[in-house]
Order: C-alpha cells, then structure tokens, then sequence
C-alpha cells in the first residue's frame, strides 16, 4: 500500500448510502508502513465543483468514469478495509492532491517556511 493507491471500499459507513465507494490514500508513507492500523484516506464522488480541495480523477486512475477526490472529506479507514486496489495516482495527481489538501485543511504554506 502507498500513498496515492485507490482502494474499492464495501459498505463505507457513516451516511454514505453507497454499497461500495472508492478511496485514495493519502496518509504520509511513514504511517501507511508503521504499526497504526489505520490510514487517512479521501473519497472519491462523482460529483466535481471545482473546490481547491478537490482533485479529478478519471480513467487514467483505474475508474470508470470522471470524478474527484474530495479532500473536504477525509475519513480514518482500518488498513484491513484496503484491498481491493483500483488504481493509482501520478505523481502530477499527488501534486494536486497535496495542493488540495493545504486548501481543505486551510494551511498557510507560507508562515510554515517563514
């Protein structure tokens, strides 16, 4: 498992009425390899609006259809929930996805560099 890998998730809980539902690690690599048996993961929906936080996917990721990660939504999974690999992301699409992140977590890059 890497950081960036998309998992098919059954039954994914919480209120999401979905039977199955796809997710992106993004969890650091350090804590997807460490003793924790849980990762950060971001959904995947095929609804796109365009936020800063979301990321598109599509086919070139392993899915059928257009989509987005939706980094406004990140959810603990059990790493035991994560085998049913889909795709993965280049390493452009991490770029973006960190970039989302910084945007759904309200980070300001600057005063860390300051």
């Amino acid at each position: 498992m890497s950081r960036g890998d998309l998992y098919r998730v059954a039954r994914p809980g919480g209120a999401d009425p979905k039977t199955f539902r796809v997710f992106a690690v993004v969890a650091r690599q350090a804590v997807i390899e460490s003793r924790f048996s849980t990762v950060v993961c971001a959904p995947v929906y095929s609804a796109r609006h365009g936020l800063a936080s979301q990321v598109p996917v599509g086919l070139d990721e392993g899915l059928k259809r257009d989509s987005a990660l939706h980094c406004d939504e990140l959810v603990s999974l059990s790493k035991t929930r994560l085998t049913s690999f889909v795709g993965r992301l280049s390493s452009a699409k991490i770029a973006a996805l960190d970039l989302a992140l910084v945007a759904a977590l309200d980070i300001n890059v600057g005063a860390l560099t300051s």
